[in-house]
Protein backbone atom coordinates (compact mmCIF):
# COMPACT_ATOMS: atom_id res chain seq x y z
CA UNK A 1 0.00 0.00 0.00
CA UNK A 2 1.69 2.93 -1.48
CA UNK A 3 -0.87 5.59 0.26
CA UNK A 4 -1.25 6.33 3.53
CA UNK A 5 -4.34 4.85 5.10
CA UNK A 6 -6.58 8.70 6.54
CA UNK A 7 -6.89 9.76 10.12
CA UNK A 8 -10.79 8.21 10.41
CA UNK A 9 -9.42 4.80 9.34
CA UNK A 10 -6.22 4.72 11.64
CA UNK A 11 -8.38 6.24 14.55
CA UNK A 12 -10.66 2.79 13.86
CA UNK A 13 -7.67 0.34 13.73
CA UNK A 14 -6.94 1.55 17.12
CA UNK A 15 -9.69 1.54 18.86
CA UNK A 16 -10.11 -1.99 16.90
CA UNK A 17 -13.16 -1.15 16.15
CA UNK A 18 -15.12 -4.18 14.43
CA UNK A 19 -16.57 -2.65 11.77
CA UNK A 20 -13.38 -2.12 10.14
CA UNK A 21 -13.43 -4.88 7.01
CA UNK A 22 -10.54 -7.68 6.90
CA UNK A 23 -9.17 -5.74 3.36
CA UNK A 24 -8.80 -2.10 5.51
CA UNK A 25 -7.03 -4.00 8.23
CA UNK A 26 -4.83 -5.83 6.21
CA UNK A 27 -3.91 -2.85 4.17
CA UNK A 28 -3.75 -0.77 7.34
CA UNK A 29 -0.99 -3.10 8.84
CA UNK A 30 0.82 -3.84 5.79
CA UNK A 31 1.31 0.19 5.17
CA UNK A 32 2.23 0.52 9.16
CA UNK A 33 5.24 -1.79 8.61
CA UNK A 34 7.20 0.37 6.42
CA UNK A 35 5.86 3.72 7.79
CA UNK A 36 7.51 5.38 10.61
CA UNK A 37 5.28 8.25 10.22
CA UNK A 38 1.55 6.53 10.40
CA UNK A 39 3.30 4.60 13.14
CA UNK A 40 3.60 7.88 14.80
CA UNK A 41 -0.02 9.01 14.23
CA UNK A 42 -1.42 5.43 15.43
CA UNK A 43 0.22 6.10 19.32
CA UNK A 44 -1.54 9.21 19.26
CA UNK A 45 -5.03 7.37 18.75
CA UNK A 46 -4.35 4.69 21.45
CA UNK A 47 -6.35 4.84 24.61
CA UNK A 48 -4.51 5.82 27.26
CA UNK A 49 -5.78 2.40 29.00
CA UNK A 50 -3.96 0.29 26.33
CA UNK A 51 -1.12 2.72 26.57
CA UNK A 52 -0.71 1.89 29.97
CA UNK A 53 -0.62 -1.73 29.65
CA UNK A 54 2.13 -1.69 26.61
CA UNK A 55 4.02 0.89 28.84
CA UNK A 56 3.76 -1.51 31.63
CA UNK A 57 4.53 -4.77 30.30
CA UNK A 58 7.53 -3.18 28.33
CA UNK A 59 8.85 -2.56 31.43
CA UNK A 60 8.11 -6.16 32.33
CA UNK A 61 10.43 -7.05 29.19
CA UNK A 62 13.19 -4.89 30.35
CA UNK A 63 13.21 -6.12 33.91
CA UNK A 64 13.44 -9.85 32.60
CA UNK A 65 16.19 -9.28 30.38
CA UNK A 66 17.90 -7.22 32.86
CA UNK A 67 17.56 -10.14 35.38
CA UNK A 68 17.85 -12.93 32.97
CA UNK A 69 21.24 -14.90 32.03
CA UNK A 70 23.77 -13.05 28.89
CA UNK A 71 22.88 -14.31 25.57
CA UNK A 72 23.92 -16.91 24.01
CA UNK A 73 27.34 -16.71 22.38
CA UNK A 74 27.15 -16.78 18.54
CA UNK A 75 27.21 -20.16 17.23
CA UNK A 76 30.73 -21.61 16.16
CA UNK A 77 31.27 -22.84 13.16
CA UNK A 78 32.73 -25.92 14.34
CA UNK A 79 29.23 -26.59 16.17
CA UNK A 80 27.33 -26.13 13.01
CA UNK A 81 29.98 -28.27 11.35
CA UNK A 82 29.15 -31.23 13.68
CA UNK A 83 25.65 -30.90 13.43
CA UNK A 84 25.62 -31.83 9.97
CA UNK A 85 28.29 -34.19 9.74
CA UNK A 86 28.55 -35.89 12.78
CA UNK A 87 26.45 -37.49 15.77
CA UNK A 88 27.93 -38.26 19.29
CA UNK A 89 26.78 -42.20 19.00
CA UNK A 90 28.56 -42.80 16.29
CA UNK A 91 32.08 -42.86 18.40
CA UNK A 92 31.52 -45.74 20.57
CA UNK A 93 30.31 -47.58 17.07
CA UNK A 94 33.82 -46.42 14.93
CA UNK A 95 35.43 -47.69 18.11
CA UNK A 96 34.28 -51.10 18.12
CA UNK A 97 35.06 -51.36 14.68
CA UNK A 98 38.35 -50.26 15.05
CA UNK A 99 38.91 -52.37 17.51
CA UNK A 100 37.19 -55.54 15.54
CA UNK A 101 39.69 -55.24 12.89
CA UNK A 102 42.78 -54.99 15.15
CA UNK A 103 41.72 -58.15 16.39
CA UNK A 104 40.85 -59.41 13.09
CA UNK A 105 44.87 -58.48 12.08
CA UNK A 106 46.02 -60.07 15.33
CA UNK A 107 44.60 -63.42 14.25
CA UNK A 108 45.85 -63.73 10.96
CA UNK A 109 48.97 -62.71 12.38
CA UNK A 110 48.47 -65.52 15.05
CA UNK A 111 47.32 -68.15 12.55
CA UNK A 112 48.13 -67.19 8.76
CA UNK A 113 45.99 -70.49 7.77
CA UNK A 114 42.86 -69.20 8.34
CA UNK A 115 41.33 -67.07 5.54
CA UNK A 116 41.89 -63.33 5.92
CA UNK A 117 39.46 -61.97 8.85
CA UNK A 118 40.42 -58.66 7.56
CA UNK A 119 39.02 -59.34 4.30
CA UNK A 120 35.84 -61.39 5.16
CA UNK A 121 34.89 -58.23 7.38
CA UNK A 122 35.93 -55.72 5.25
CA UNK A 123 32.26 -55.31 3.75
CA UNK A 124 30.55 -55.32 6.70
CA UNK A 125 33.20 -53.17 8.40
CA UNK A 126 31.66 -49.29 7.65
CA UNK A 127 27.56 -50.80 8.83
CA UNK A 128 27.44 -50.21 12.12
CA UNK A 129 28.43 -46.80 11.45
CA UNK A 130 25.79 -45.99 8.69
CA UNK A 131 23.19 -47.45 10.51
CA UNK A 132 23.83 -44.94 13.80
CA UNK A 133 24.22 -42.69 11.13
CA UNK A 134 20.27 -41.63 10.39
CA UNK A 135 18.62 -43.75 13.12
CA UNK A 136 15.43 -42.03 15.34
CA UNK A 137 17.01 -43.91 17.77
CA UNK A 138 20.53 -43.27 17.78
CA UNK A 139 20.85 -39.38 17.61
CA UNK A 140 19.22 -37.47 20.36
CA UNK A 141 18.24 -34.74 18.44
CA UNK A 142 16.29 -36.80 15.60
CA UNK A 143 13.08 -34.58 15.95
CA UNK A 144 14.73 -31.59 15.94
CA UNK A 145 17.06 -32.65 12.59
CA UNK A 146 13.56 -34.44 10.92
CA UNK A 147 11.84 -31.59 10.21
CA UNK A 148 15.00 -29.59 8.72
CA UNK A 149 15.58 -28.67 5.07
CA UNK A 150 18.95 -30.57 5.50
CA UNK A 151 16.91 -34.07 6.38
CA UNK A 152 17.47 -37.16 4.77
CA UNK A 153 20.13 -38.35 2.21
CA UNK A 154 21.81 -35.41 1.85
CA UNK A 155 22.69 -35.52 5.68
CA UNK A 156 22.81 -39.21 5.87
CA UNK A 157 25.61 -38.97 3.00
CA UNK A 158 27.52 -36.44 4.76
CA UNK A 159 27.76 -38.85 8.08
CA UNK A 160 28.48 -42.01 6.18
CA UNK A 161 31.20 -40.07 4.57
CA UNK A 162 32.99 -39.43 8.48
CA UNK A 163 32.49 -42.71 8.86
CA UNK A 164 34.17 -43.93 5.61
CA UNK A 165 36.89 -41.50 6.13
CA UNK A 166 37.66 -43.59 10.04
CA UNK A 167 36.58 -46.82 8.58
CA UNK A 168 39.11 -47.15 5.15
CA UNK A 169 41.95 -45.96 6.49
CA UNK A 170 41.30 -48.30 9.75
CA UNK A 171 41.22 -51.16 6.59
CA UNK A 172 44.24 -49.54 4.84
CA UNK A 173 45.96 -50.15 8.14
CA UNK A 174 45.03 -53.79 8.97
CA UNK A 175 45.36 -55.05 5.41
CA UNK A 176 48.83 -53.66 5.01
CA UNK A 177 49.13 -56.06 8.23
CA UNK A 178 47.60 -58.98 7.01
CA UNK A 179 48.61 -58.70 3.53
CA UNK A 180 45.44 -58.19 2.01
CA UNK A 181 44.76 -56.13 -1.78
CA UNK A 182 43.85 -52.83 -1.05
CA UNK A 183 41.38 -52.95 -3.87
CA UNK A 184 39.36 -56.20 -2.76
CA UNK A 185 39.65 -54.10 0.72
CA UNK A 186 38.07 -51.02 -0.48
CA UNK A 187 35.53 -52.03 -3.25
CA UNK A 188 33.34 -54.86 -1.23
CA UNK A 189 33.32 -52.54 1.59
CA UNK A 190 32.18 -49.22 -0.93
CA UNK A 191 29.91 -51.60 -2.09
CA UNK A 192 28.18 -52.52 0.87
CA UNK A 193 27.76 -49.32 2.01
CA UNK A 194 26.04 -47.90 -0.87
CA UNK A 195 24.33 -50.91 -0.50
CA UNK A 196 22.74 -50.28 2.79
CA UNK A 197 21.68 -46.97 1.94
CA UNK A 198 19.94 -47.32 -1.82
CA UNK A 199 18.14 -50.44 0.63
CA UNK A 200 17.78 -48.20 3.17
CA UNK A 201 15.29 -46.10 1.18
CA UNK A 202 12.81 -49.01 1.03
CA UNK A 203 12.88 -50.34 4.81
CA UNK A 204 15.02 -47.69 6.71
CA UNK A 205 18.83 -47.90 6.68
CA UNK A 206 19.23 -49.69 10.19
CA UNK A 207 17.40 -52.74 8.93
CA UNK A 208 19.32 -52.44 5.76
CA UNK A 209 22.71 -52.57 7.37
CA UNK A 210 21.54 -55.30 9.91
CA UNK A 211 19.97 -57.44 6.87
CA UNK A 212 23.30 -57.03 4.89
CA UNK A 213 25.45 -57.84 7.80
CA UNK A 214 23.32 -60.74 8.95
CA UNK A 215 23.52 -62.58 5.35
CA UNK A 216 27.01 -61.69 4.73
CA UNK A 217 28.26 -63.32 8.07
CA UNK A 218 25.84 -66.26 7.54
CA UNK A 219 26.40 -66.91 3.47
CA UNK A 220 29.97 -65.97 3.49
CA UNK A 221 32.16 -65.31 6.65
CA UNK A 222 30.74 -68.93 8.65
CA UNK A 223 31.22 -71.11 5.60
CA UNK A 224 34.70 -69.73 4.86
CA UNK A 225 36.09 -70.28 8.66
CA UNK A 226 34.59 -73.30 8.33
CA UNK A 227 36.60 -74.05 5.03
CA UNK A 228 39.47 -72.48 6.08
CA UNK A 229 38.96 -70.47 2.24
CA UNK A 230 38.17 -67.16 0.91
CA UNK A 231 34.86 -67.14 -1.17
CA UNK A 232 35.24 -66.56 -4.59
CA UNK A 233 33.77 -63.18 -4.42
CA UNK A 234 37.04 -62.12 -2.40
CA UNK A 235 39.05 -63.19 -5.09
CA UNK A 236 41.49 -60.33 -6.64
CA UNK A 237 39.00 -60.73 -9.85
CA UNK A 238 36.38 -59.47 -8.13
CA UNK A 239 37.31 -56.17 -7.41
CA UNK A 240 35.19 -54.71 -10.56
CA UNK A 241 31.98 -56.43 -9.96
CA UNK A 242 32.18 -54.93 -6.50
CA UNK A 243 32.88 -51.69 -8.29
CA UNK A 244 29.74 -51.52 -11.00
CA UNK A 245 27.68 -52.76 -7.72
CA UNK A 246 28.70 -50.20 -5.70
CA UNK A 247 28.30 -47.62 -8.61
CA UNK A 248 24.66 -48.96 -9.44
CA UNK A 249 24.01 -48.98 -5.81
CA UNK A 250 24.85 -45.55 -5.23
CA UNK A 251 22.94 -44.12 -8.71
CA UNK A 252 19.54 -46.17 -7.09
CA UNK A 253 20.00 -44.16 -3.89
CA UNK A 254 20.50 -41.01 -5.49
CA UNK A 255 17.42 -41.66 -7.96
CA UNK A 256 15.05 -42.20 -4.64
CA UNK A 257 16.43 -39.88 -2.64
CA UNK A 258 12.96 -38.35 -1.90
CA UNK A 259 12.23 -41.57 0.27
CA UNK A 260 14.26 -41.23 2.83
CA UNK A 261 12.43 -38.11 4.01
CA UNK A 262 9.35 -40.51 3.99
CA UNK A 263 11.40 -42.46 6.80
CA UNK A 264 11.55 -40.00 9.25
CA UNK A 265 9.54 -41.73 11.51
CA UNK A 266 9.98 -45.31 10.55
CA UNK A 267 13.35 -45.80 10.69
Amino acid sequence: MSMHPDVAALARYADGDPGLDEASVWSVESHLEACAECRAQLADHVPEDTRALLELVTAGIDRGIGAGPAPVPRRRIWSAVSRRWLVVTLAPWLTMTAAVLGCAALLHAVNPALPSLVLLLAPVAPLPGVAVSWNRRTDPAWELVAGTPAAGLGMLLRRTAVVLAVVIPLLALAGARSGAPLALLLTPCLAFTAASIALGALIGVRRAAAGLAAVWALAVVVPSLATAELPVVLHPGGAAVWAVAAVAMAGFALARADLFRRLTSGD
